[in-house]
């Protein structure tokens, strides 16, 4: 086999996810391996995040009857920030009294920073999602304790 034709083969192979080619000619072998690029890291960040979920959940717990604690969800899958920039304090603290309208975090999505405001007033009782990380629809944010 001549190294043009193994060039060849490689360059004709270089865009794929192969995962093993063996070639034999004339007492001449050639195997050539490739792995996937995304697939087990996808696969191992969506396991973590769903048993990080499950540990939020039980967070959550049974409400005295004189408070009320409001959870703010994800509206978009993205990753969150806490902070409009990393050299920036976060926008809100455990204890941080909040208007309805104020903006609590960003949430990146496809390189658009979405601001995420509180659709309540209240107290800040707990943020939680660590400063980025990736979030999915749907999933709480924070608790705010409604006055």
């Amino acid at each position: 086999m001549e190294l043009e034709e193994i060039k060849d083969i490689i360059s004709f192979l270089k865009d794929t996810d192969v995962t093993e080619l063996n070639i034999e000619r004339e007492g001449f072998k050639i195997k050539i391996k490739r792995g996937y690029i995304y697939g087990p890291i996808e696969i191992t960040k969506t396991v973590k995040r769903e048993a990080e979920i499950e540990k939020i959940s039980p967070v959550v717990e049974p409400l005295k009857e004189e408070e009320t604690v409001h959870t703010i969800t994800s509206p978009l899958v993205g990753t969150f920030y806490r902070s409009p920039s990393p050299d920036s304090p976060p926008f809100v603290e455990v204890g941080t009294r909040v208007e309805k309208g104020q903006v609590l975090c960003i949430i990146e999505a496809m390189k658009i920073m979405n601001e995420i405001e509180s659709d309540v007033s209240g107290v800040v009782k707990k943020v939680l999602v660590e400063n980025g990380q990736p979030v999915e629809y749907g999933e709480p944010l924070f608790l705010i304790e409604v006055s």
